[in-house]
């Protein structure tokens, strides 16, 4: 079912407005405090926004106008399915209970509840642990026995807060990909800091930012062709925004950045250039040559980029190796010069 969302909360900035079509995962990026926690309260119902219209499938379950409330579905009653970061199992049943309990509390009969529960359980692949408690398990086990109980009363929305977050590294590919599987075919929205969440959950992704949507559409598009500098970073990529003056991008600082273009652009349009920090050469004096991009900035910070290191200058970055580092004595403070041929950037409509 179609998930509508509209709603304000004007003392935390925040103002959205989206729609996550029937059957498609919607993945929320962006830094925190940006609103994804505030967009899923509102969803479940755990926060009443002061302004709203939220609505599945054309059921209204908030409508809220300038504070006063029109419609107002409690939680329990929204048929929306909310896994957050802990697993937050009920330490008293066991497995199988847990999974059962949102089922017995909507009036199925026990033993139909626990013949659904075992199946669930056993999609998630976690059949085998039903008679254990939740102190037995590992913590990808518990966060498998809560995916099984978000789907146990067979939701009409799911709502997935940072899944993986608080899982071991060896555990996450494996849950990743069970996830995708149990939300093929589902309405979702999944909140998430990881790029690989995005592009292996979601059909879309929406980039919140100080309580506002920056950037939304299909997830690779918006992952491939930032326009934002938060989704930028999470794709690994350089953006500079500007304007098109018929021949290259101009920024607001004044600089031209020259590259390939992809689409259709006037002169006086809005634009952006994007390449990858691979792709940009890091000098202590100006280049001069073949057709490329000079731009000068100052060392910001050094970050491990795994075999290689990544120079932040500010709005920018470079990968360079460990021996250009020691060679150019590559420090915070340091004025340089990065260039990029204009081979390896696109630039695109915004």
């Amino acid at each position: 079912m179609t998930l509508s969302f509209a709603a304000a909360v004007p003392e935390r900035g925040f103002d959205v407005a989206l729609e996550v079509p029937e059957g498609r995962t919607l993945a929320l990026l962006g830094p925190n405090g940006a609103g994804k926690s505030t967009l899923l309260e509102s969803a479940a119902g755990l926060l009443r926004p002061h302004d709203a219209r939220i609505s599945v499938g054309g059921r209204d379950l908030t409508v809220t106008e300038r504070g006063r409330t029109r419609v107002w579905v409690p939680p329990h009653a929204r048929g929306v399915g909310l896994l957050a970061q802990d697993a937050r199992l009920f330490p008293h049943l066991s497995v199988l209970e847990n999974v059962a309990f949102g089922p017995r509390a909507a009036g199925v009969p026990r033993g139909i509840a626990r013949e659904a529960a075992q199946g669930l359980l056993d999609d998630v692949g976690v059949g085998d642990l039903a008679a254990r408690r939740p102190r037995q398990l590992s913590g990808g086990q518990a966060q498998r026995v809560a995916i099984a109980r978000a789907l146990a009363t067979d939701p009409a929305l799911v709502l997935l807060d940072e899944p993986l977050a608080a899982l071991d590294a060896d555990v996450t590919p494996a849950l990743r990909h069970t996830l995708h599987r149990v939300l093929a075919g589902r309405t979702a929205v999944v909140a998430t800091h990881d790029v690989l969440d995005a592009l292996l959950l979601a059909d879309d992704v929406a980039v919140l930012d100080g309580g506002r949507v920056v950037e939304h559409g299909p997830a690779q598009e918006v992952l491939t062709r930032p326009r934002s500098a938060f989704a930028a970073r999470v794709a690994g990529l350089d953006v500079l925004a500007g304007t098109w003056d018929g021949e290259a991008l101009r920024t607001a600082a004044g600089e031209h950045v020259r590259g390939v273009l992809e689409g259709e652009l006037t002169v006086g349009d809005v634009a952006v250039a994007a390449f990858r920090p691979s792709a940009v050469a890091v000098h202590l004096t100006p280049v001069t040559g073949s057709p490329r991009n000079t731009w000068e900035r100052t060392v910001t910070a050094l970050e491990p980029q795994g075999d290689l290191v990544r120079v932040r200058c500010g709005d920018l970055a470079a990968d360079v190796t460990p021996a250009s580092v020691a060679e150019l004595r590559l420090a915070p403070g340091l004025p340089v010069f990065l260039t990029v041929k204009a081979a390896e950037v696109r630039v695109y409509p915004r």
